[in-house]
């Protein structure tokens, strides 16, 4: 590992790098209908279902790295999701709901490349983590009170977005960018790490197109296309 240090510190470089990516995926149809409080159940569990084999996979790759010399840095098991992913598909699904998961083709996808950075370049991992985590400490109350309104359900329904072993997250975000910011990558590493976090970004935003499907089916093509012909400003251009 080469300690050439960069100008910016690591995490606003990801920030700066991913801003069209980010913009991109929050006006995906699917993210668009959501953000305007069209949650439709059926499109809300198969996206619950690609999360859950997402963070499974993730988890399970980051457990054999957990003490390398870098990844063991943000190695926050408080951050996992698949459990509380398991709570919410029992909820809608049942006791069975194993049984009823299917996984859309981007989800797997998205799934054999994590398995591959894991394998081939495991400081890579890193784009992923930061990209799913971060996203979801930092929109997740946002997206809960919206999905609880929409589908009337309780907290019960809702575990994915509740993180019960991190009291603060806005200064927990601020520790993890710390630690990733005093670790002196070279340049070419944050070239990659930053490259790998749009990928992230564009396997999220083709899981959102695919699942799209199954929302136009429900609401209708009409509302669909009112809902989602203007472009708006993604959440990382304003400040």
């Amino acid at each position: 590992m080469q300690t050439m240090q960069t100008m910016q510190t690591l995490s606003k470089q990801i920030r700066e790098g991913t801003k069209k990516s980010h913009t991109m995926a929050e006006n995906t149809g699917f993210i668009t209908c959501f953000l305007k409080g069209v949650v439709e159940k059926k499109s809300y569990v198969k996206l619950l279902s690609d999360l859950y084999y997402v963070y499974v996979t993730m988890e399970y790759e980051f457990d054999k790295h957990k003490d390398h010399p870098i990844l063991s840095k943000i190695y926050y098991p408080e951050l996992f999701r698949s459990k509380s992913l398991e709570k919410d598909l029992e909820y809608y699904l049942g006791p069975d709901w194993k049984n009823h998961l299917t996984l859309t083709s981007s989800c797997r996808e998205y799934l054999e490349r994590i398995r591959q950075v894991s394998k081939t370049n495991p400081i890579l991992l890193i784009s992923h983590h930061y990209t799913r985590y971060i996203g979801d400490l930092s929109g997740g109350q946002l997206l809960k009170n919206i999905a609880q309104n929409a589908l009337q359900v309780d907290e019960s329904a809702l575990n994915f977005y509740i993180f019960n072993d991190i009291s603060d997250p806005k200064e927990f975000k601020k520790n993890y960018r710390n630690t990733l910011d005093s670790i002196p990558f070279s340049k070419s590493d944050v070239d990659l790490i930053i490259d790998e976090a749009n990928n992230s970004f564009r396997y999220n935003m083709k899981i959102f197109k695919e699942i799209e499907g199954n929302l136009i089916s429900s609401i209708g093509k009409i509302l669909f296309l009112s809902l989602t012909n203007r472009q708006r400003r993604g959440s990382t251009e304003n400040g």
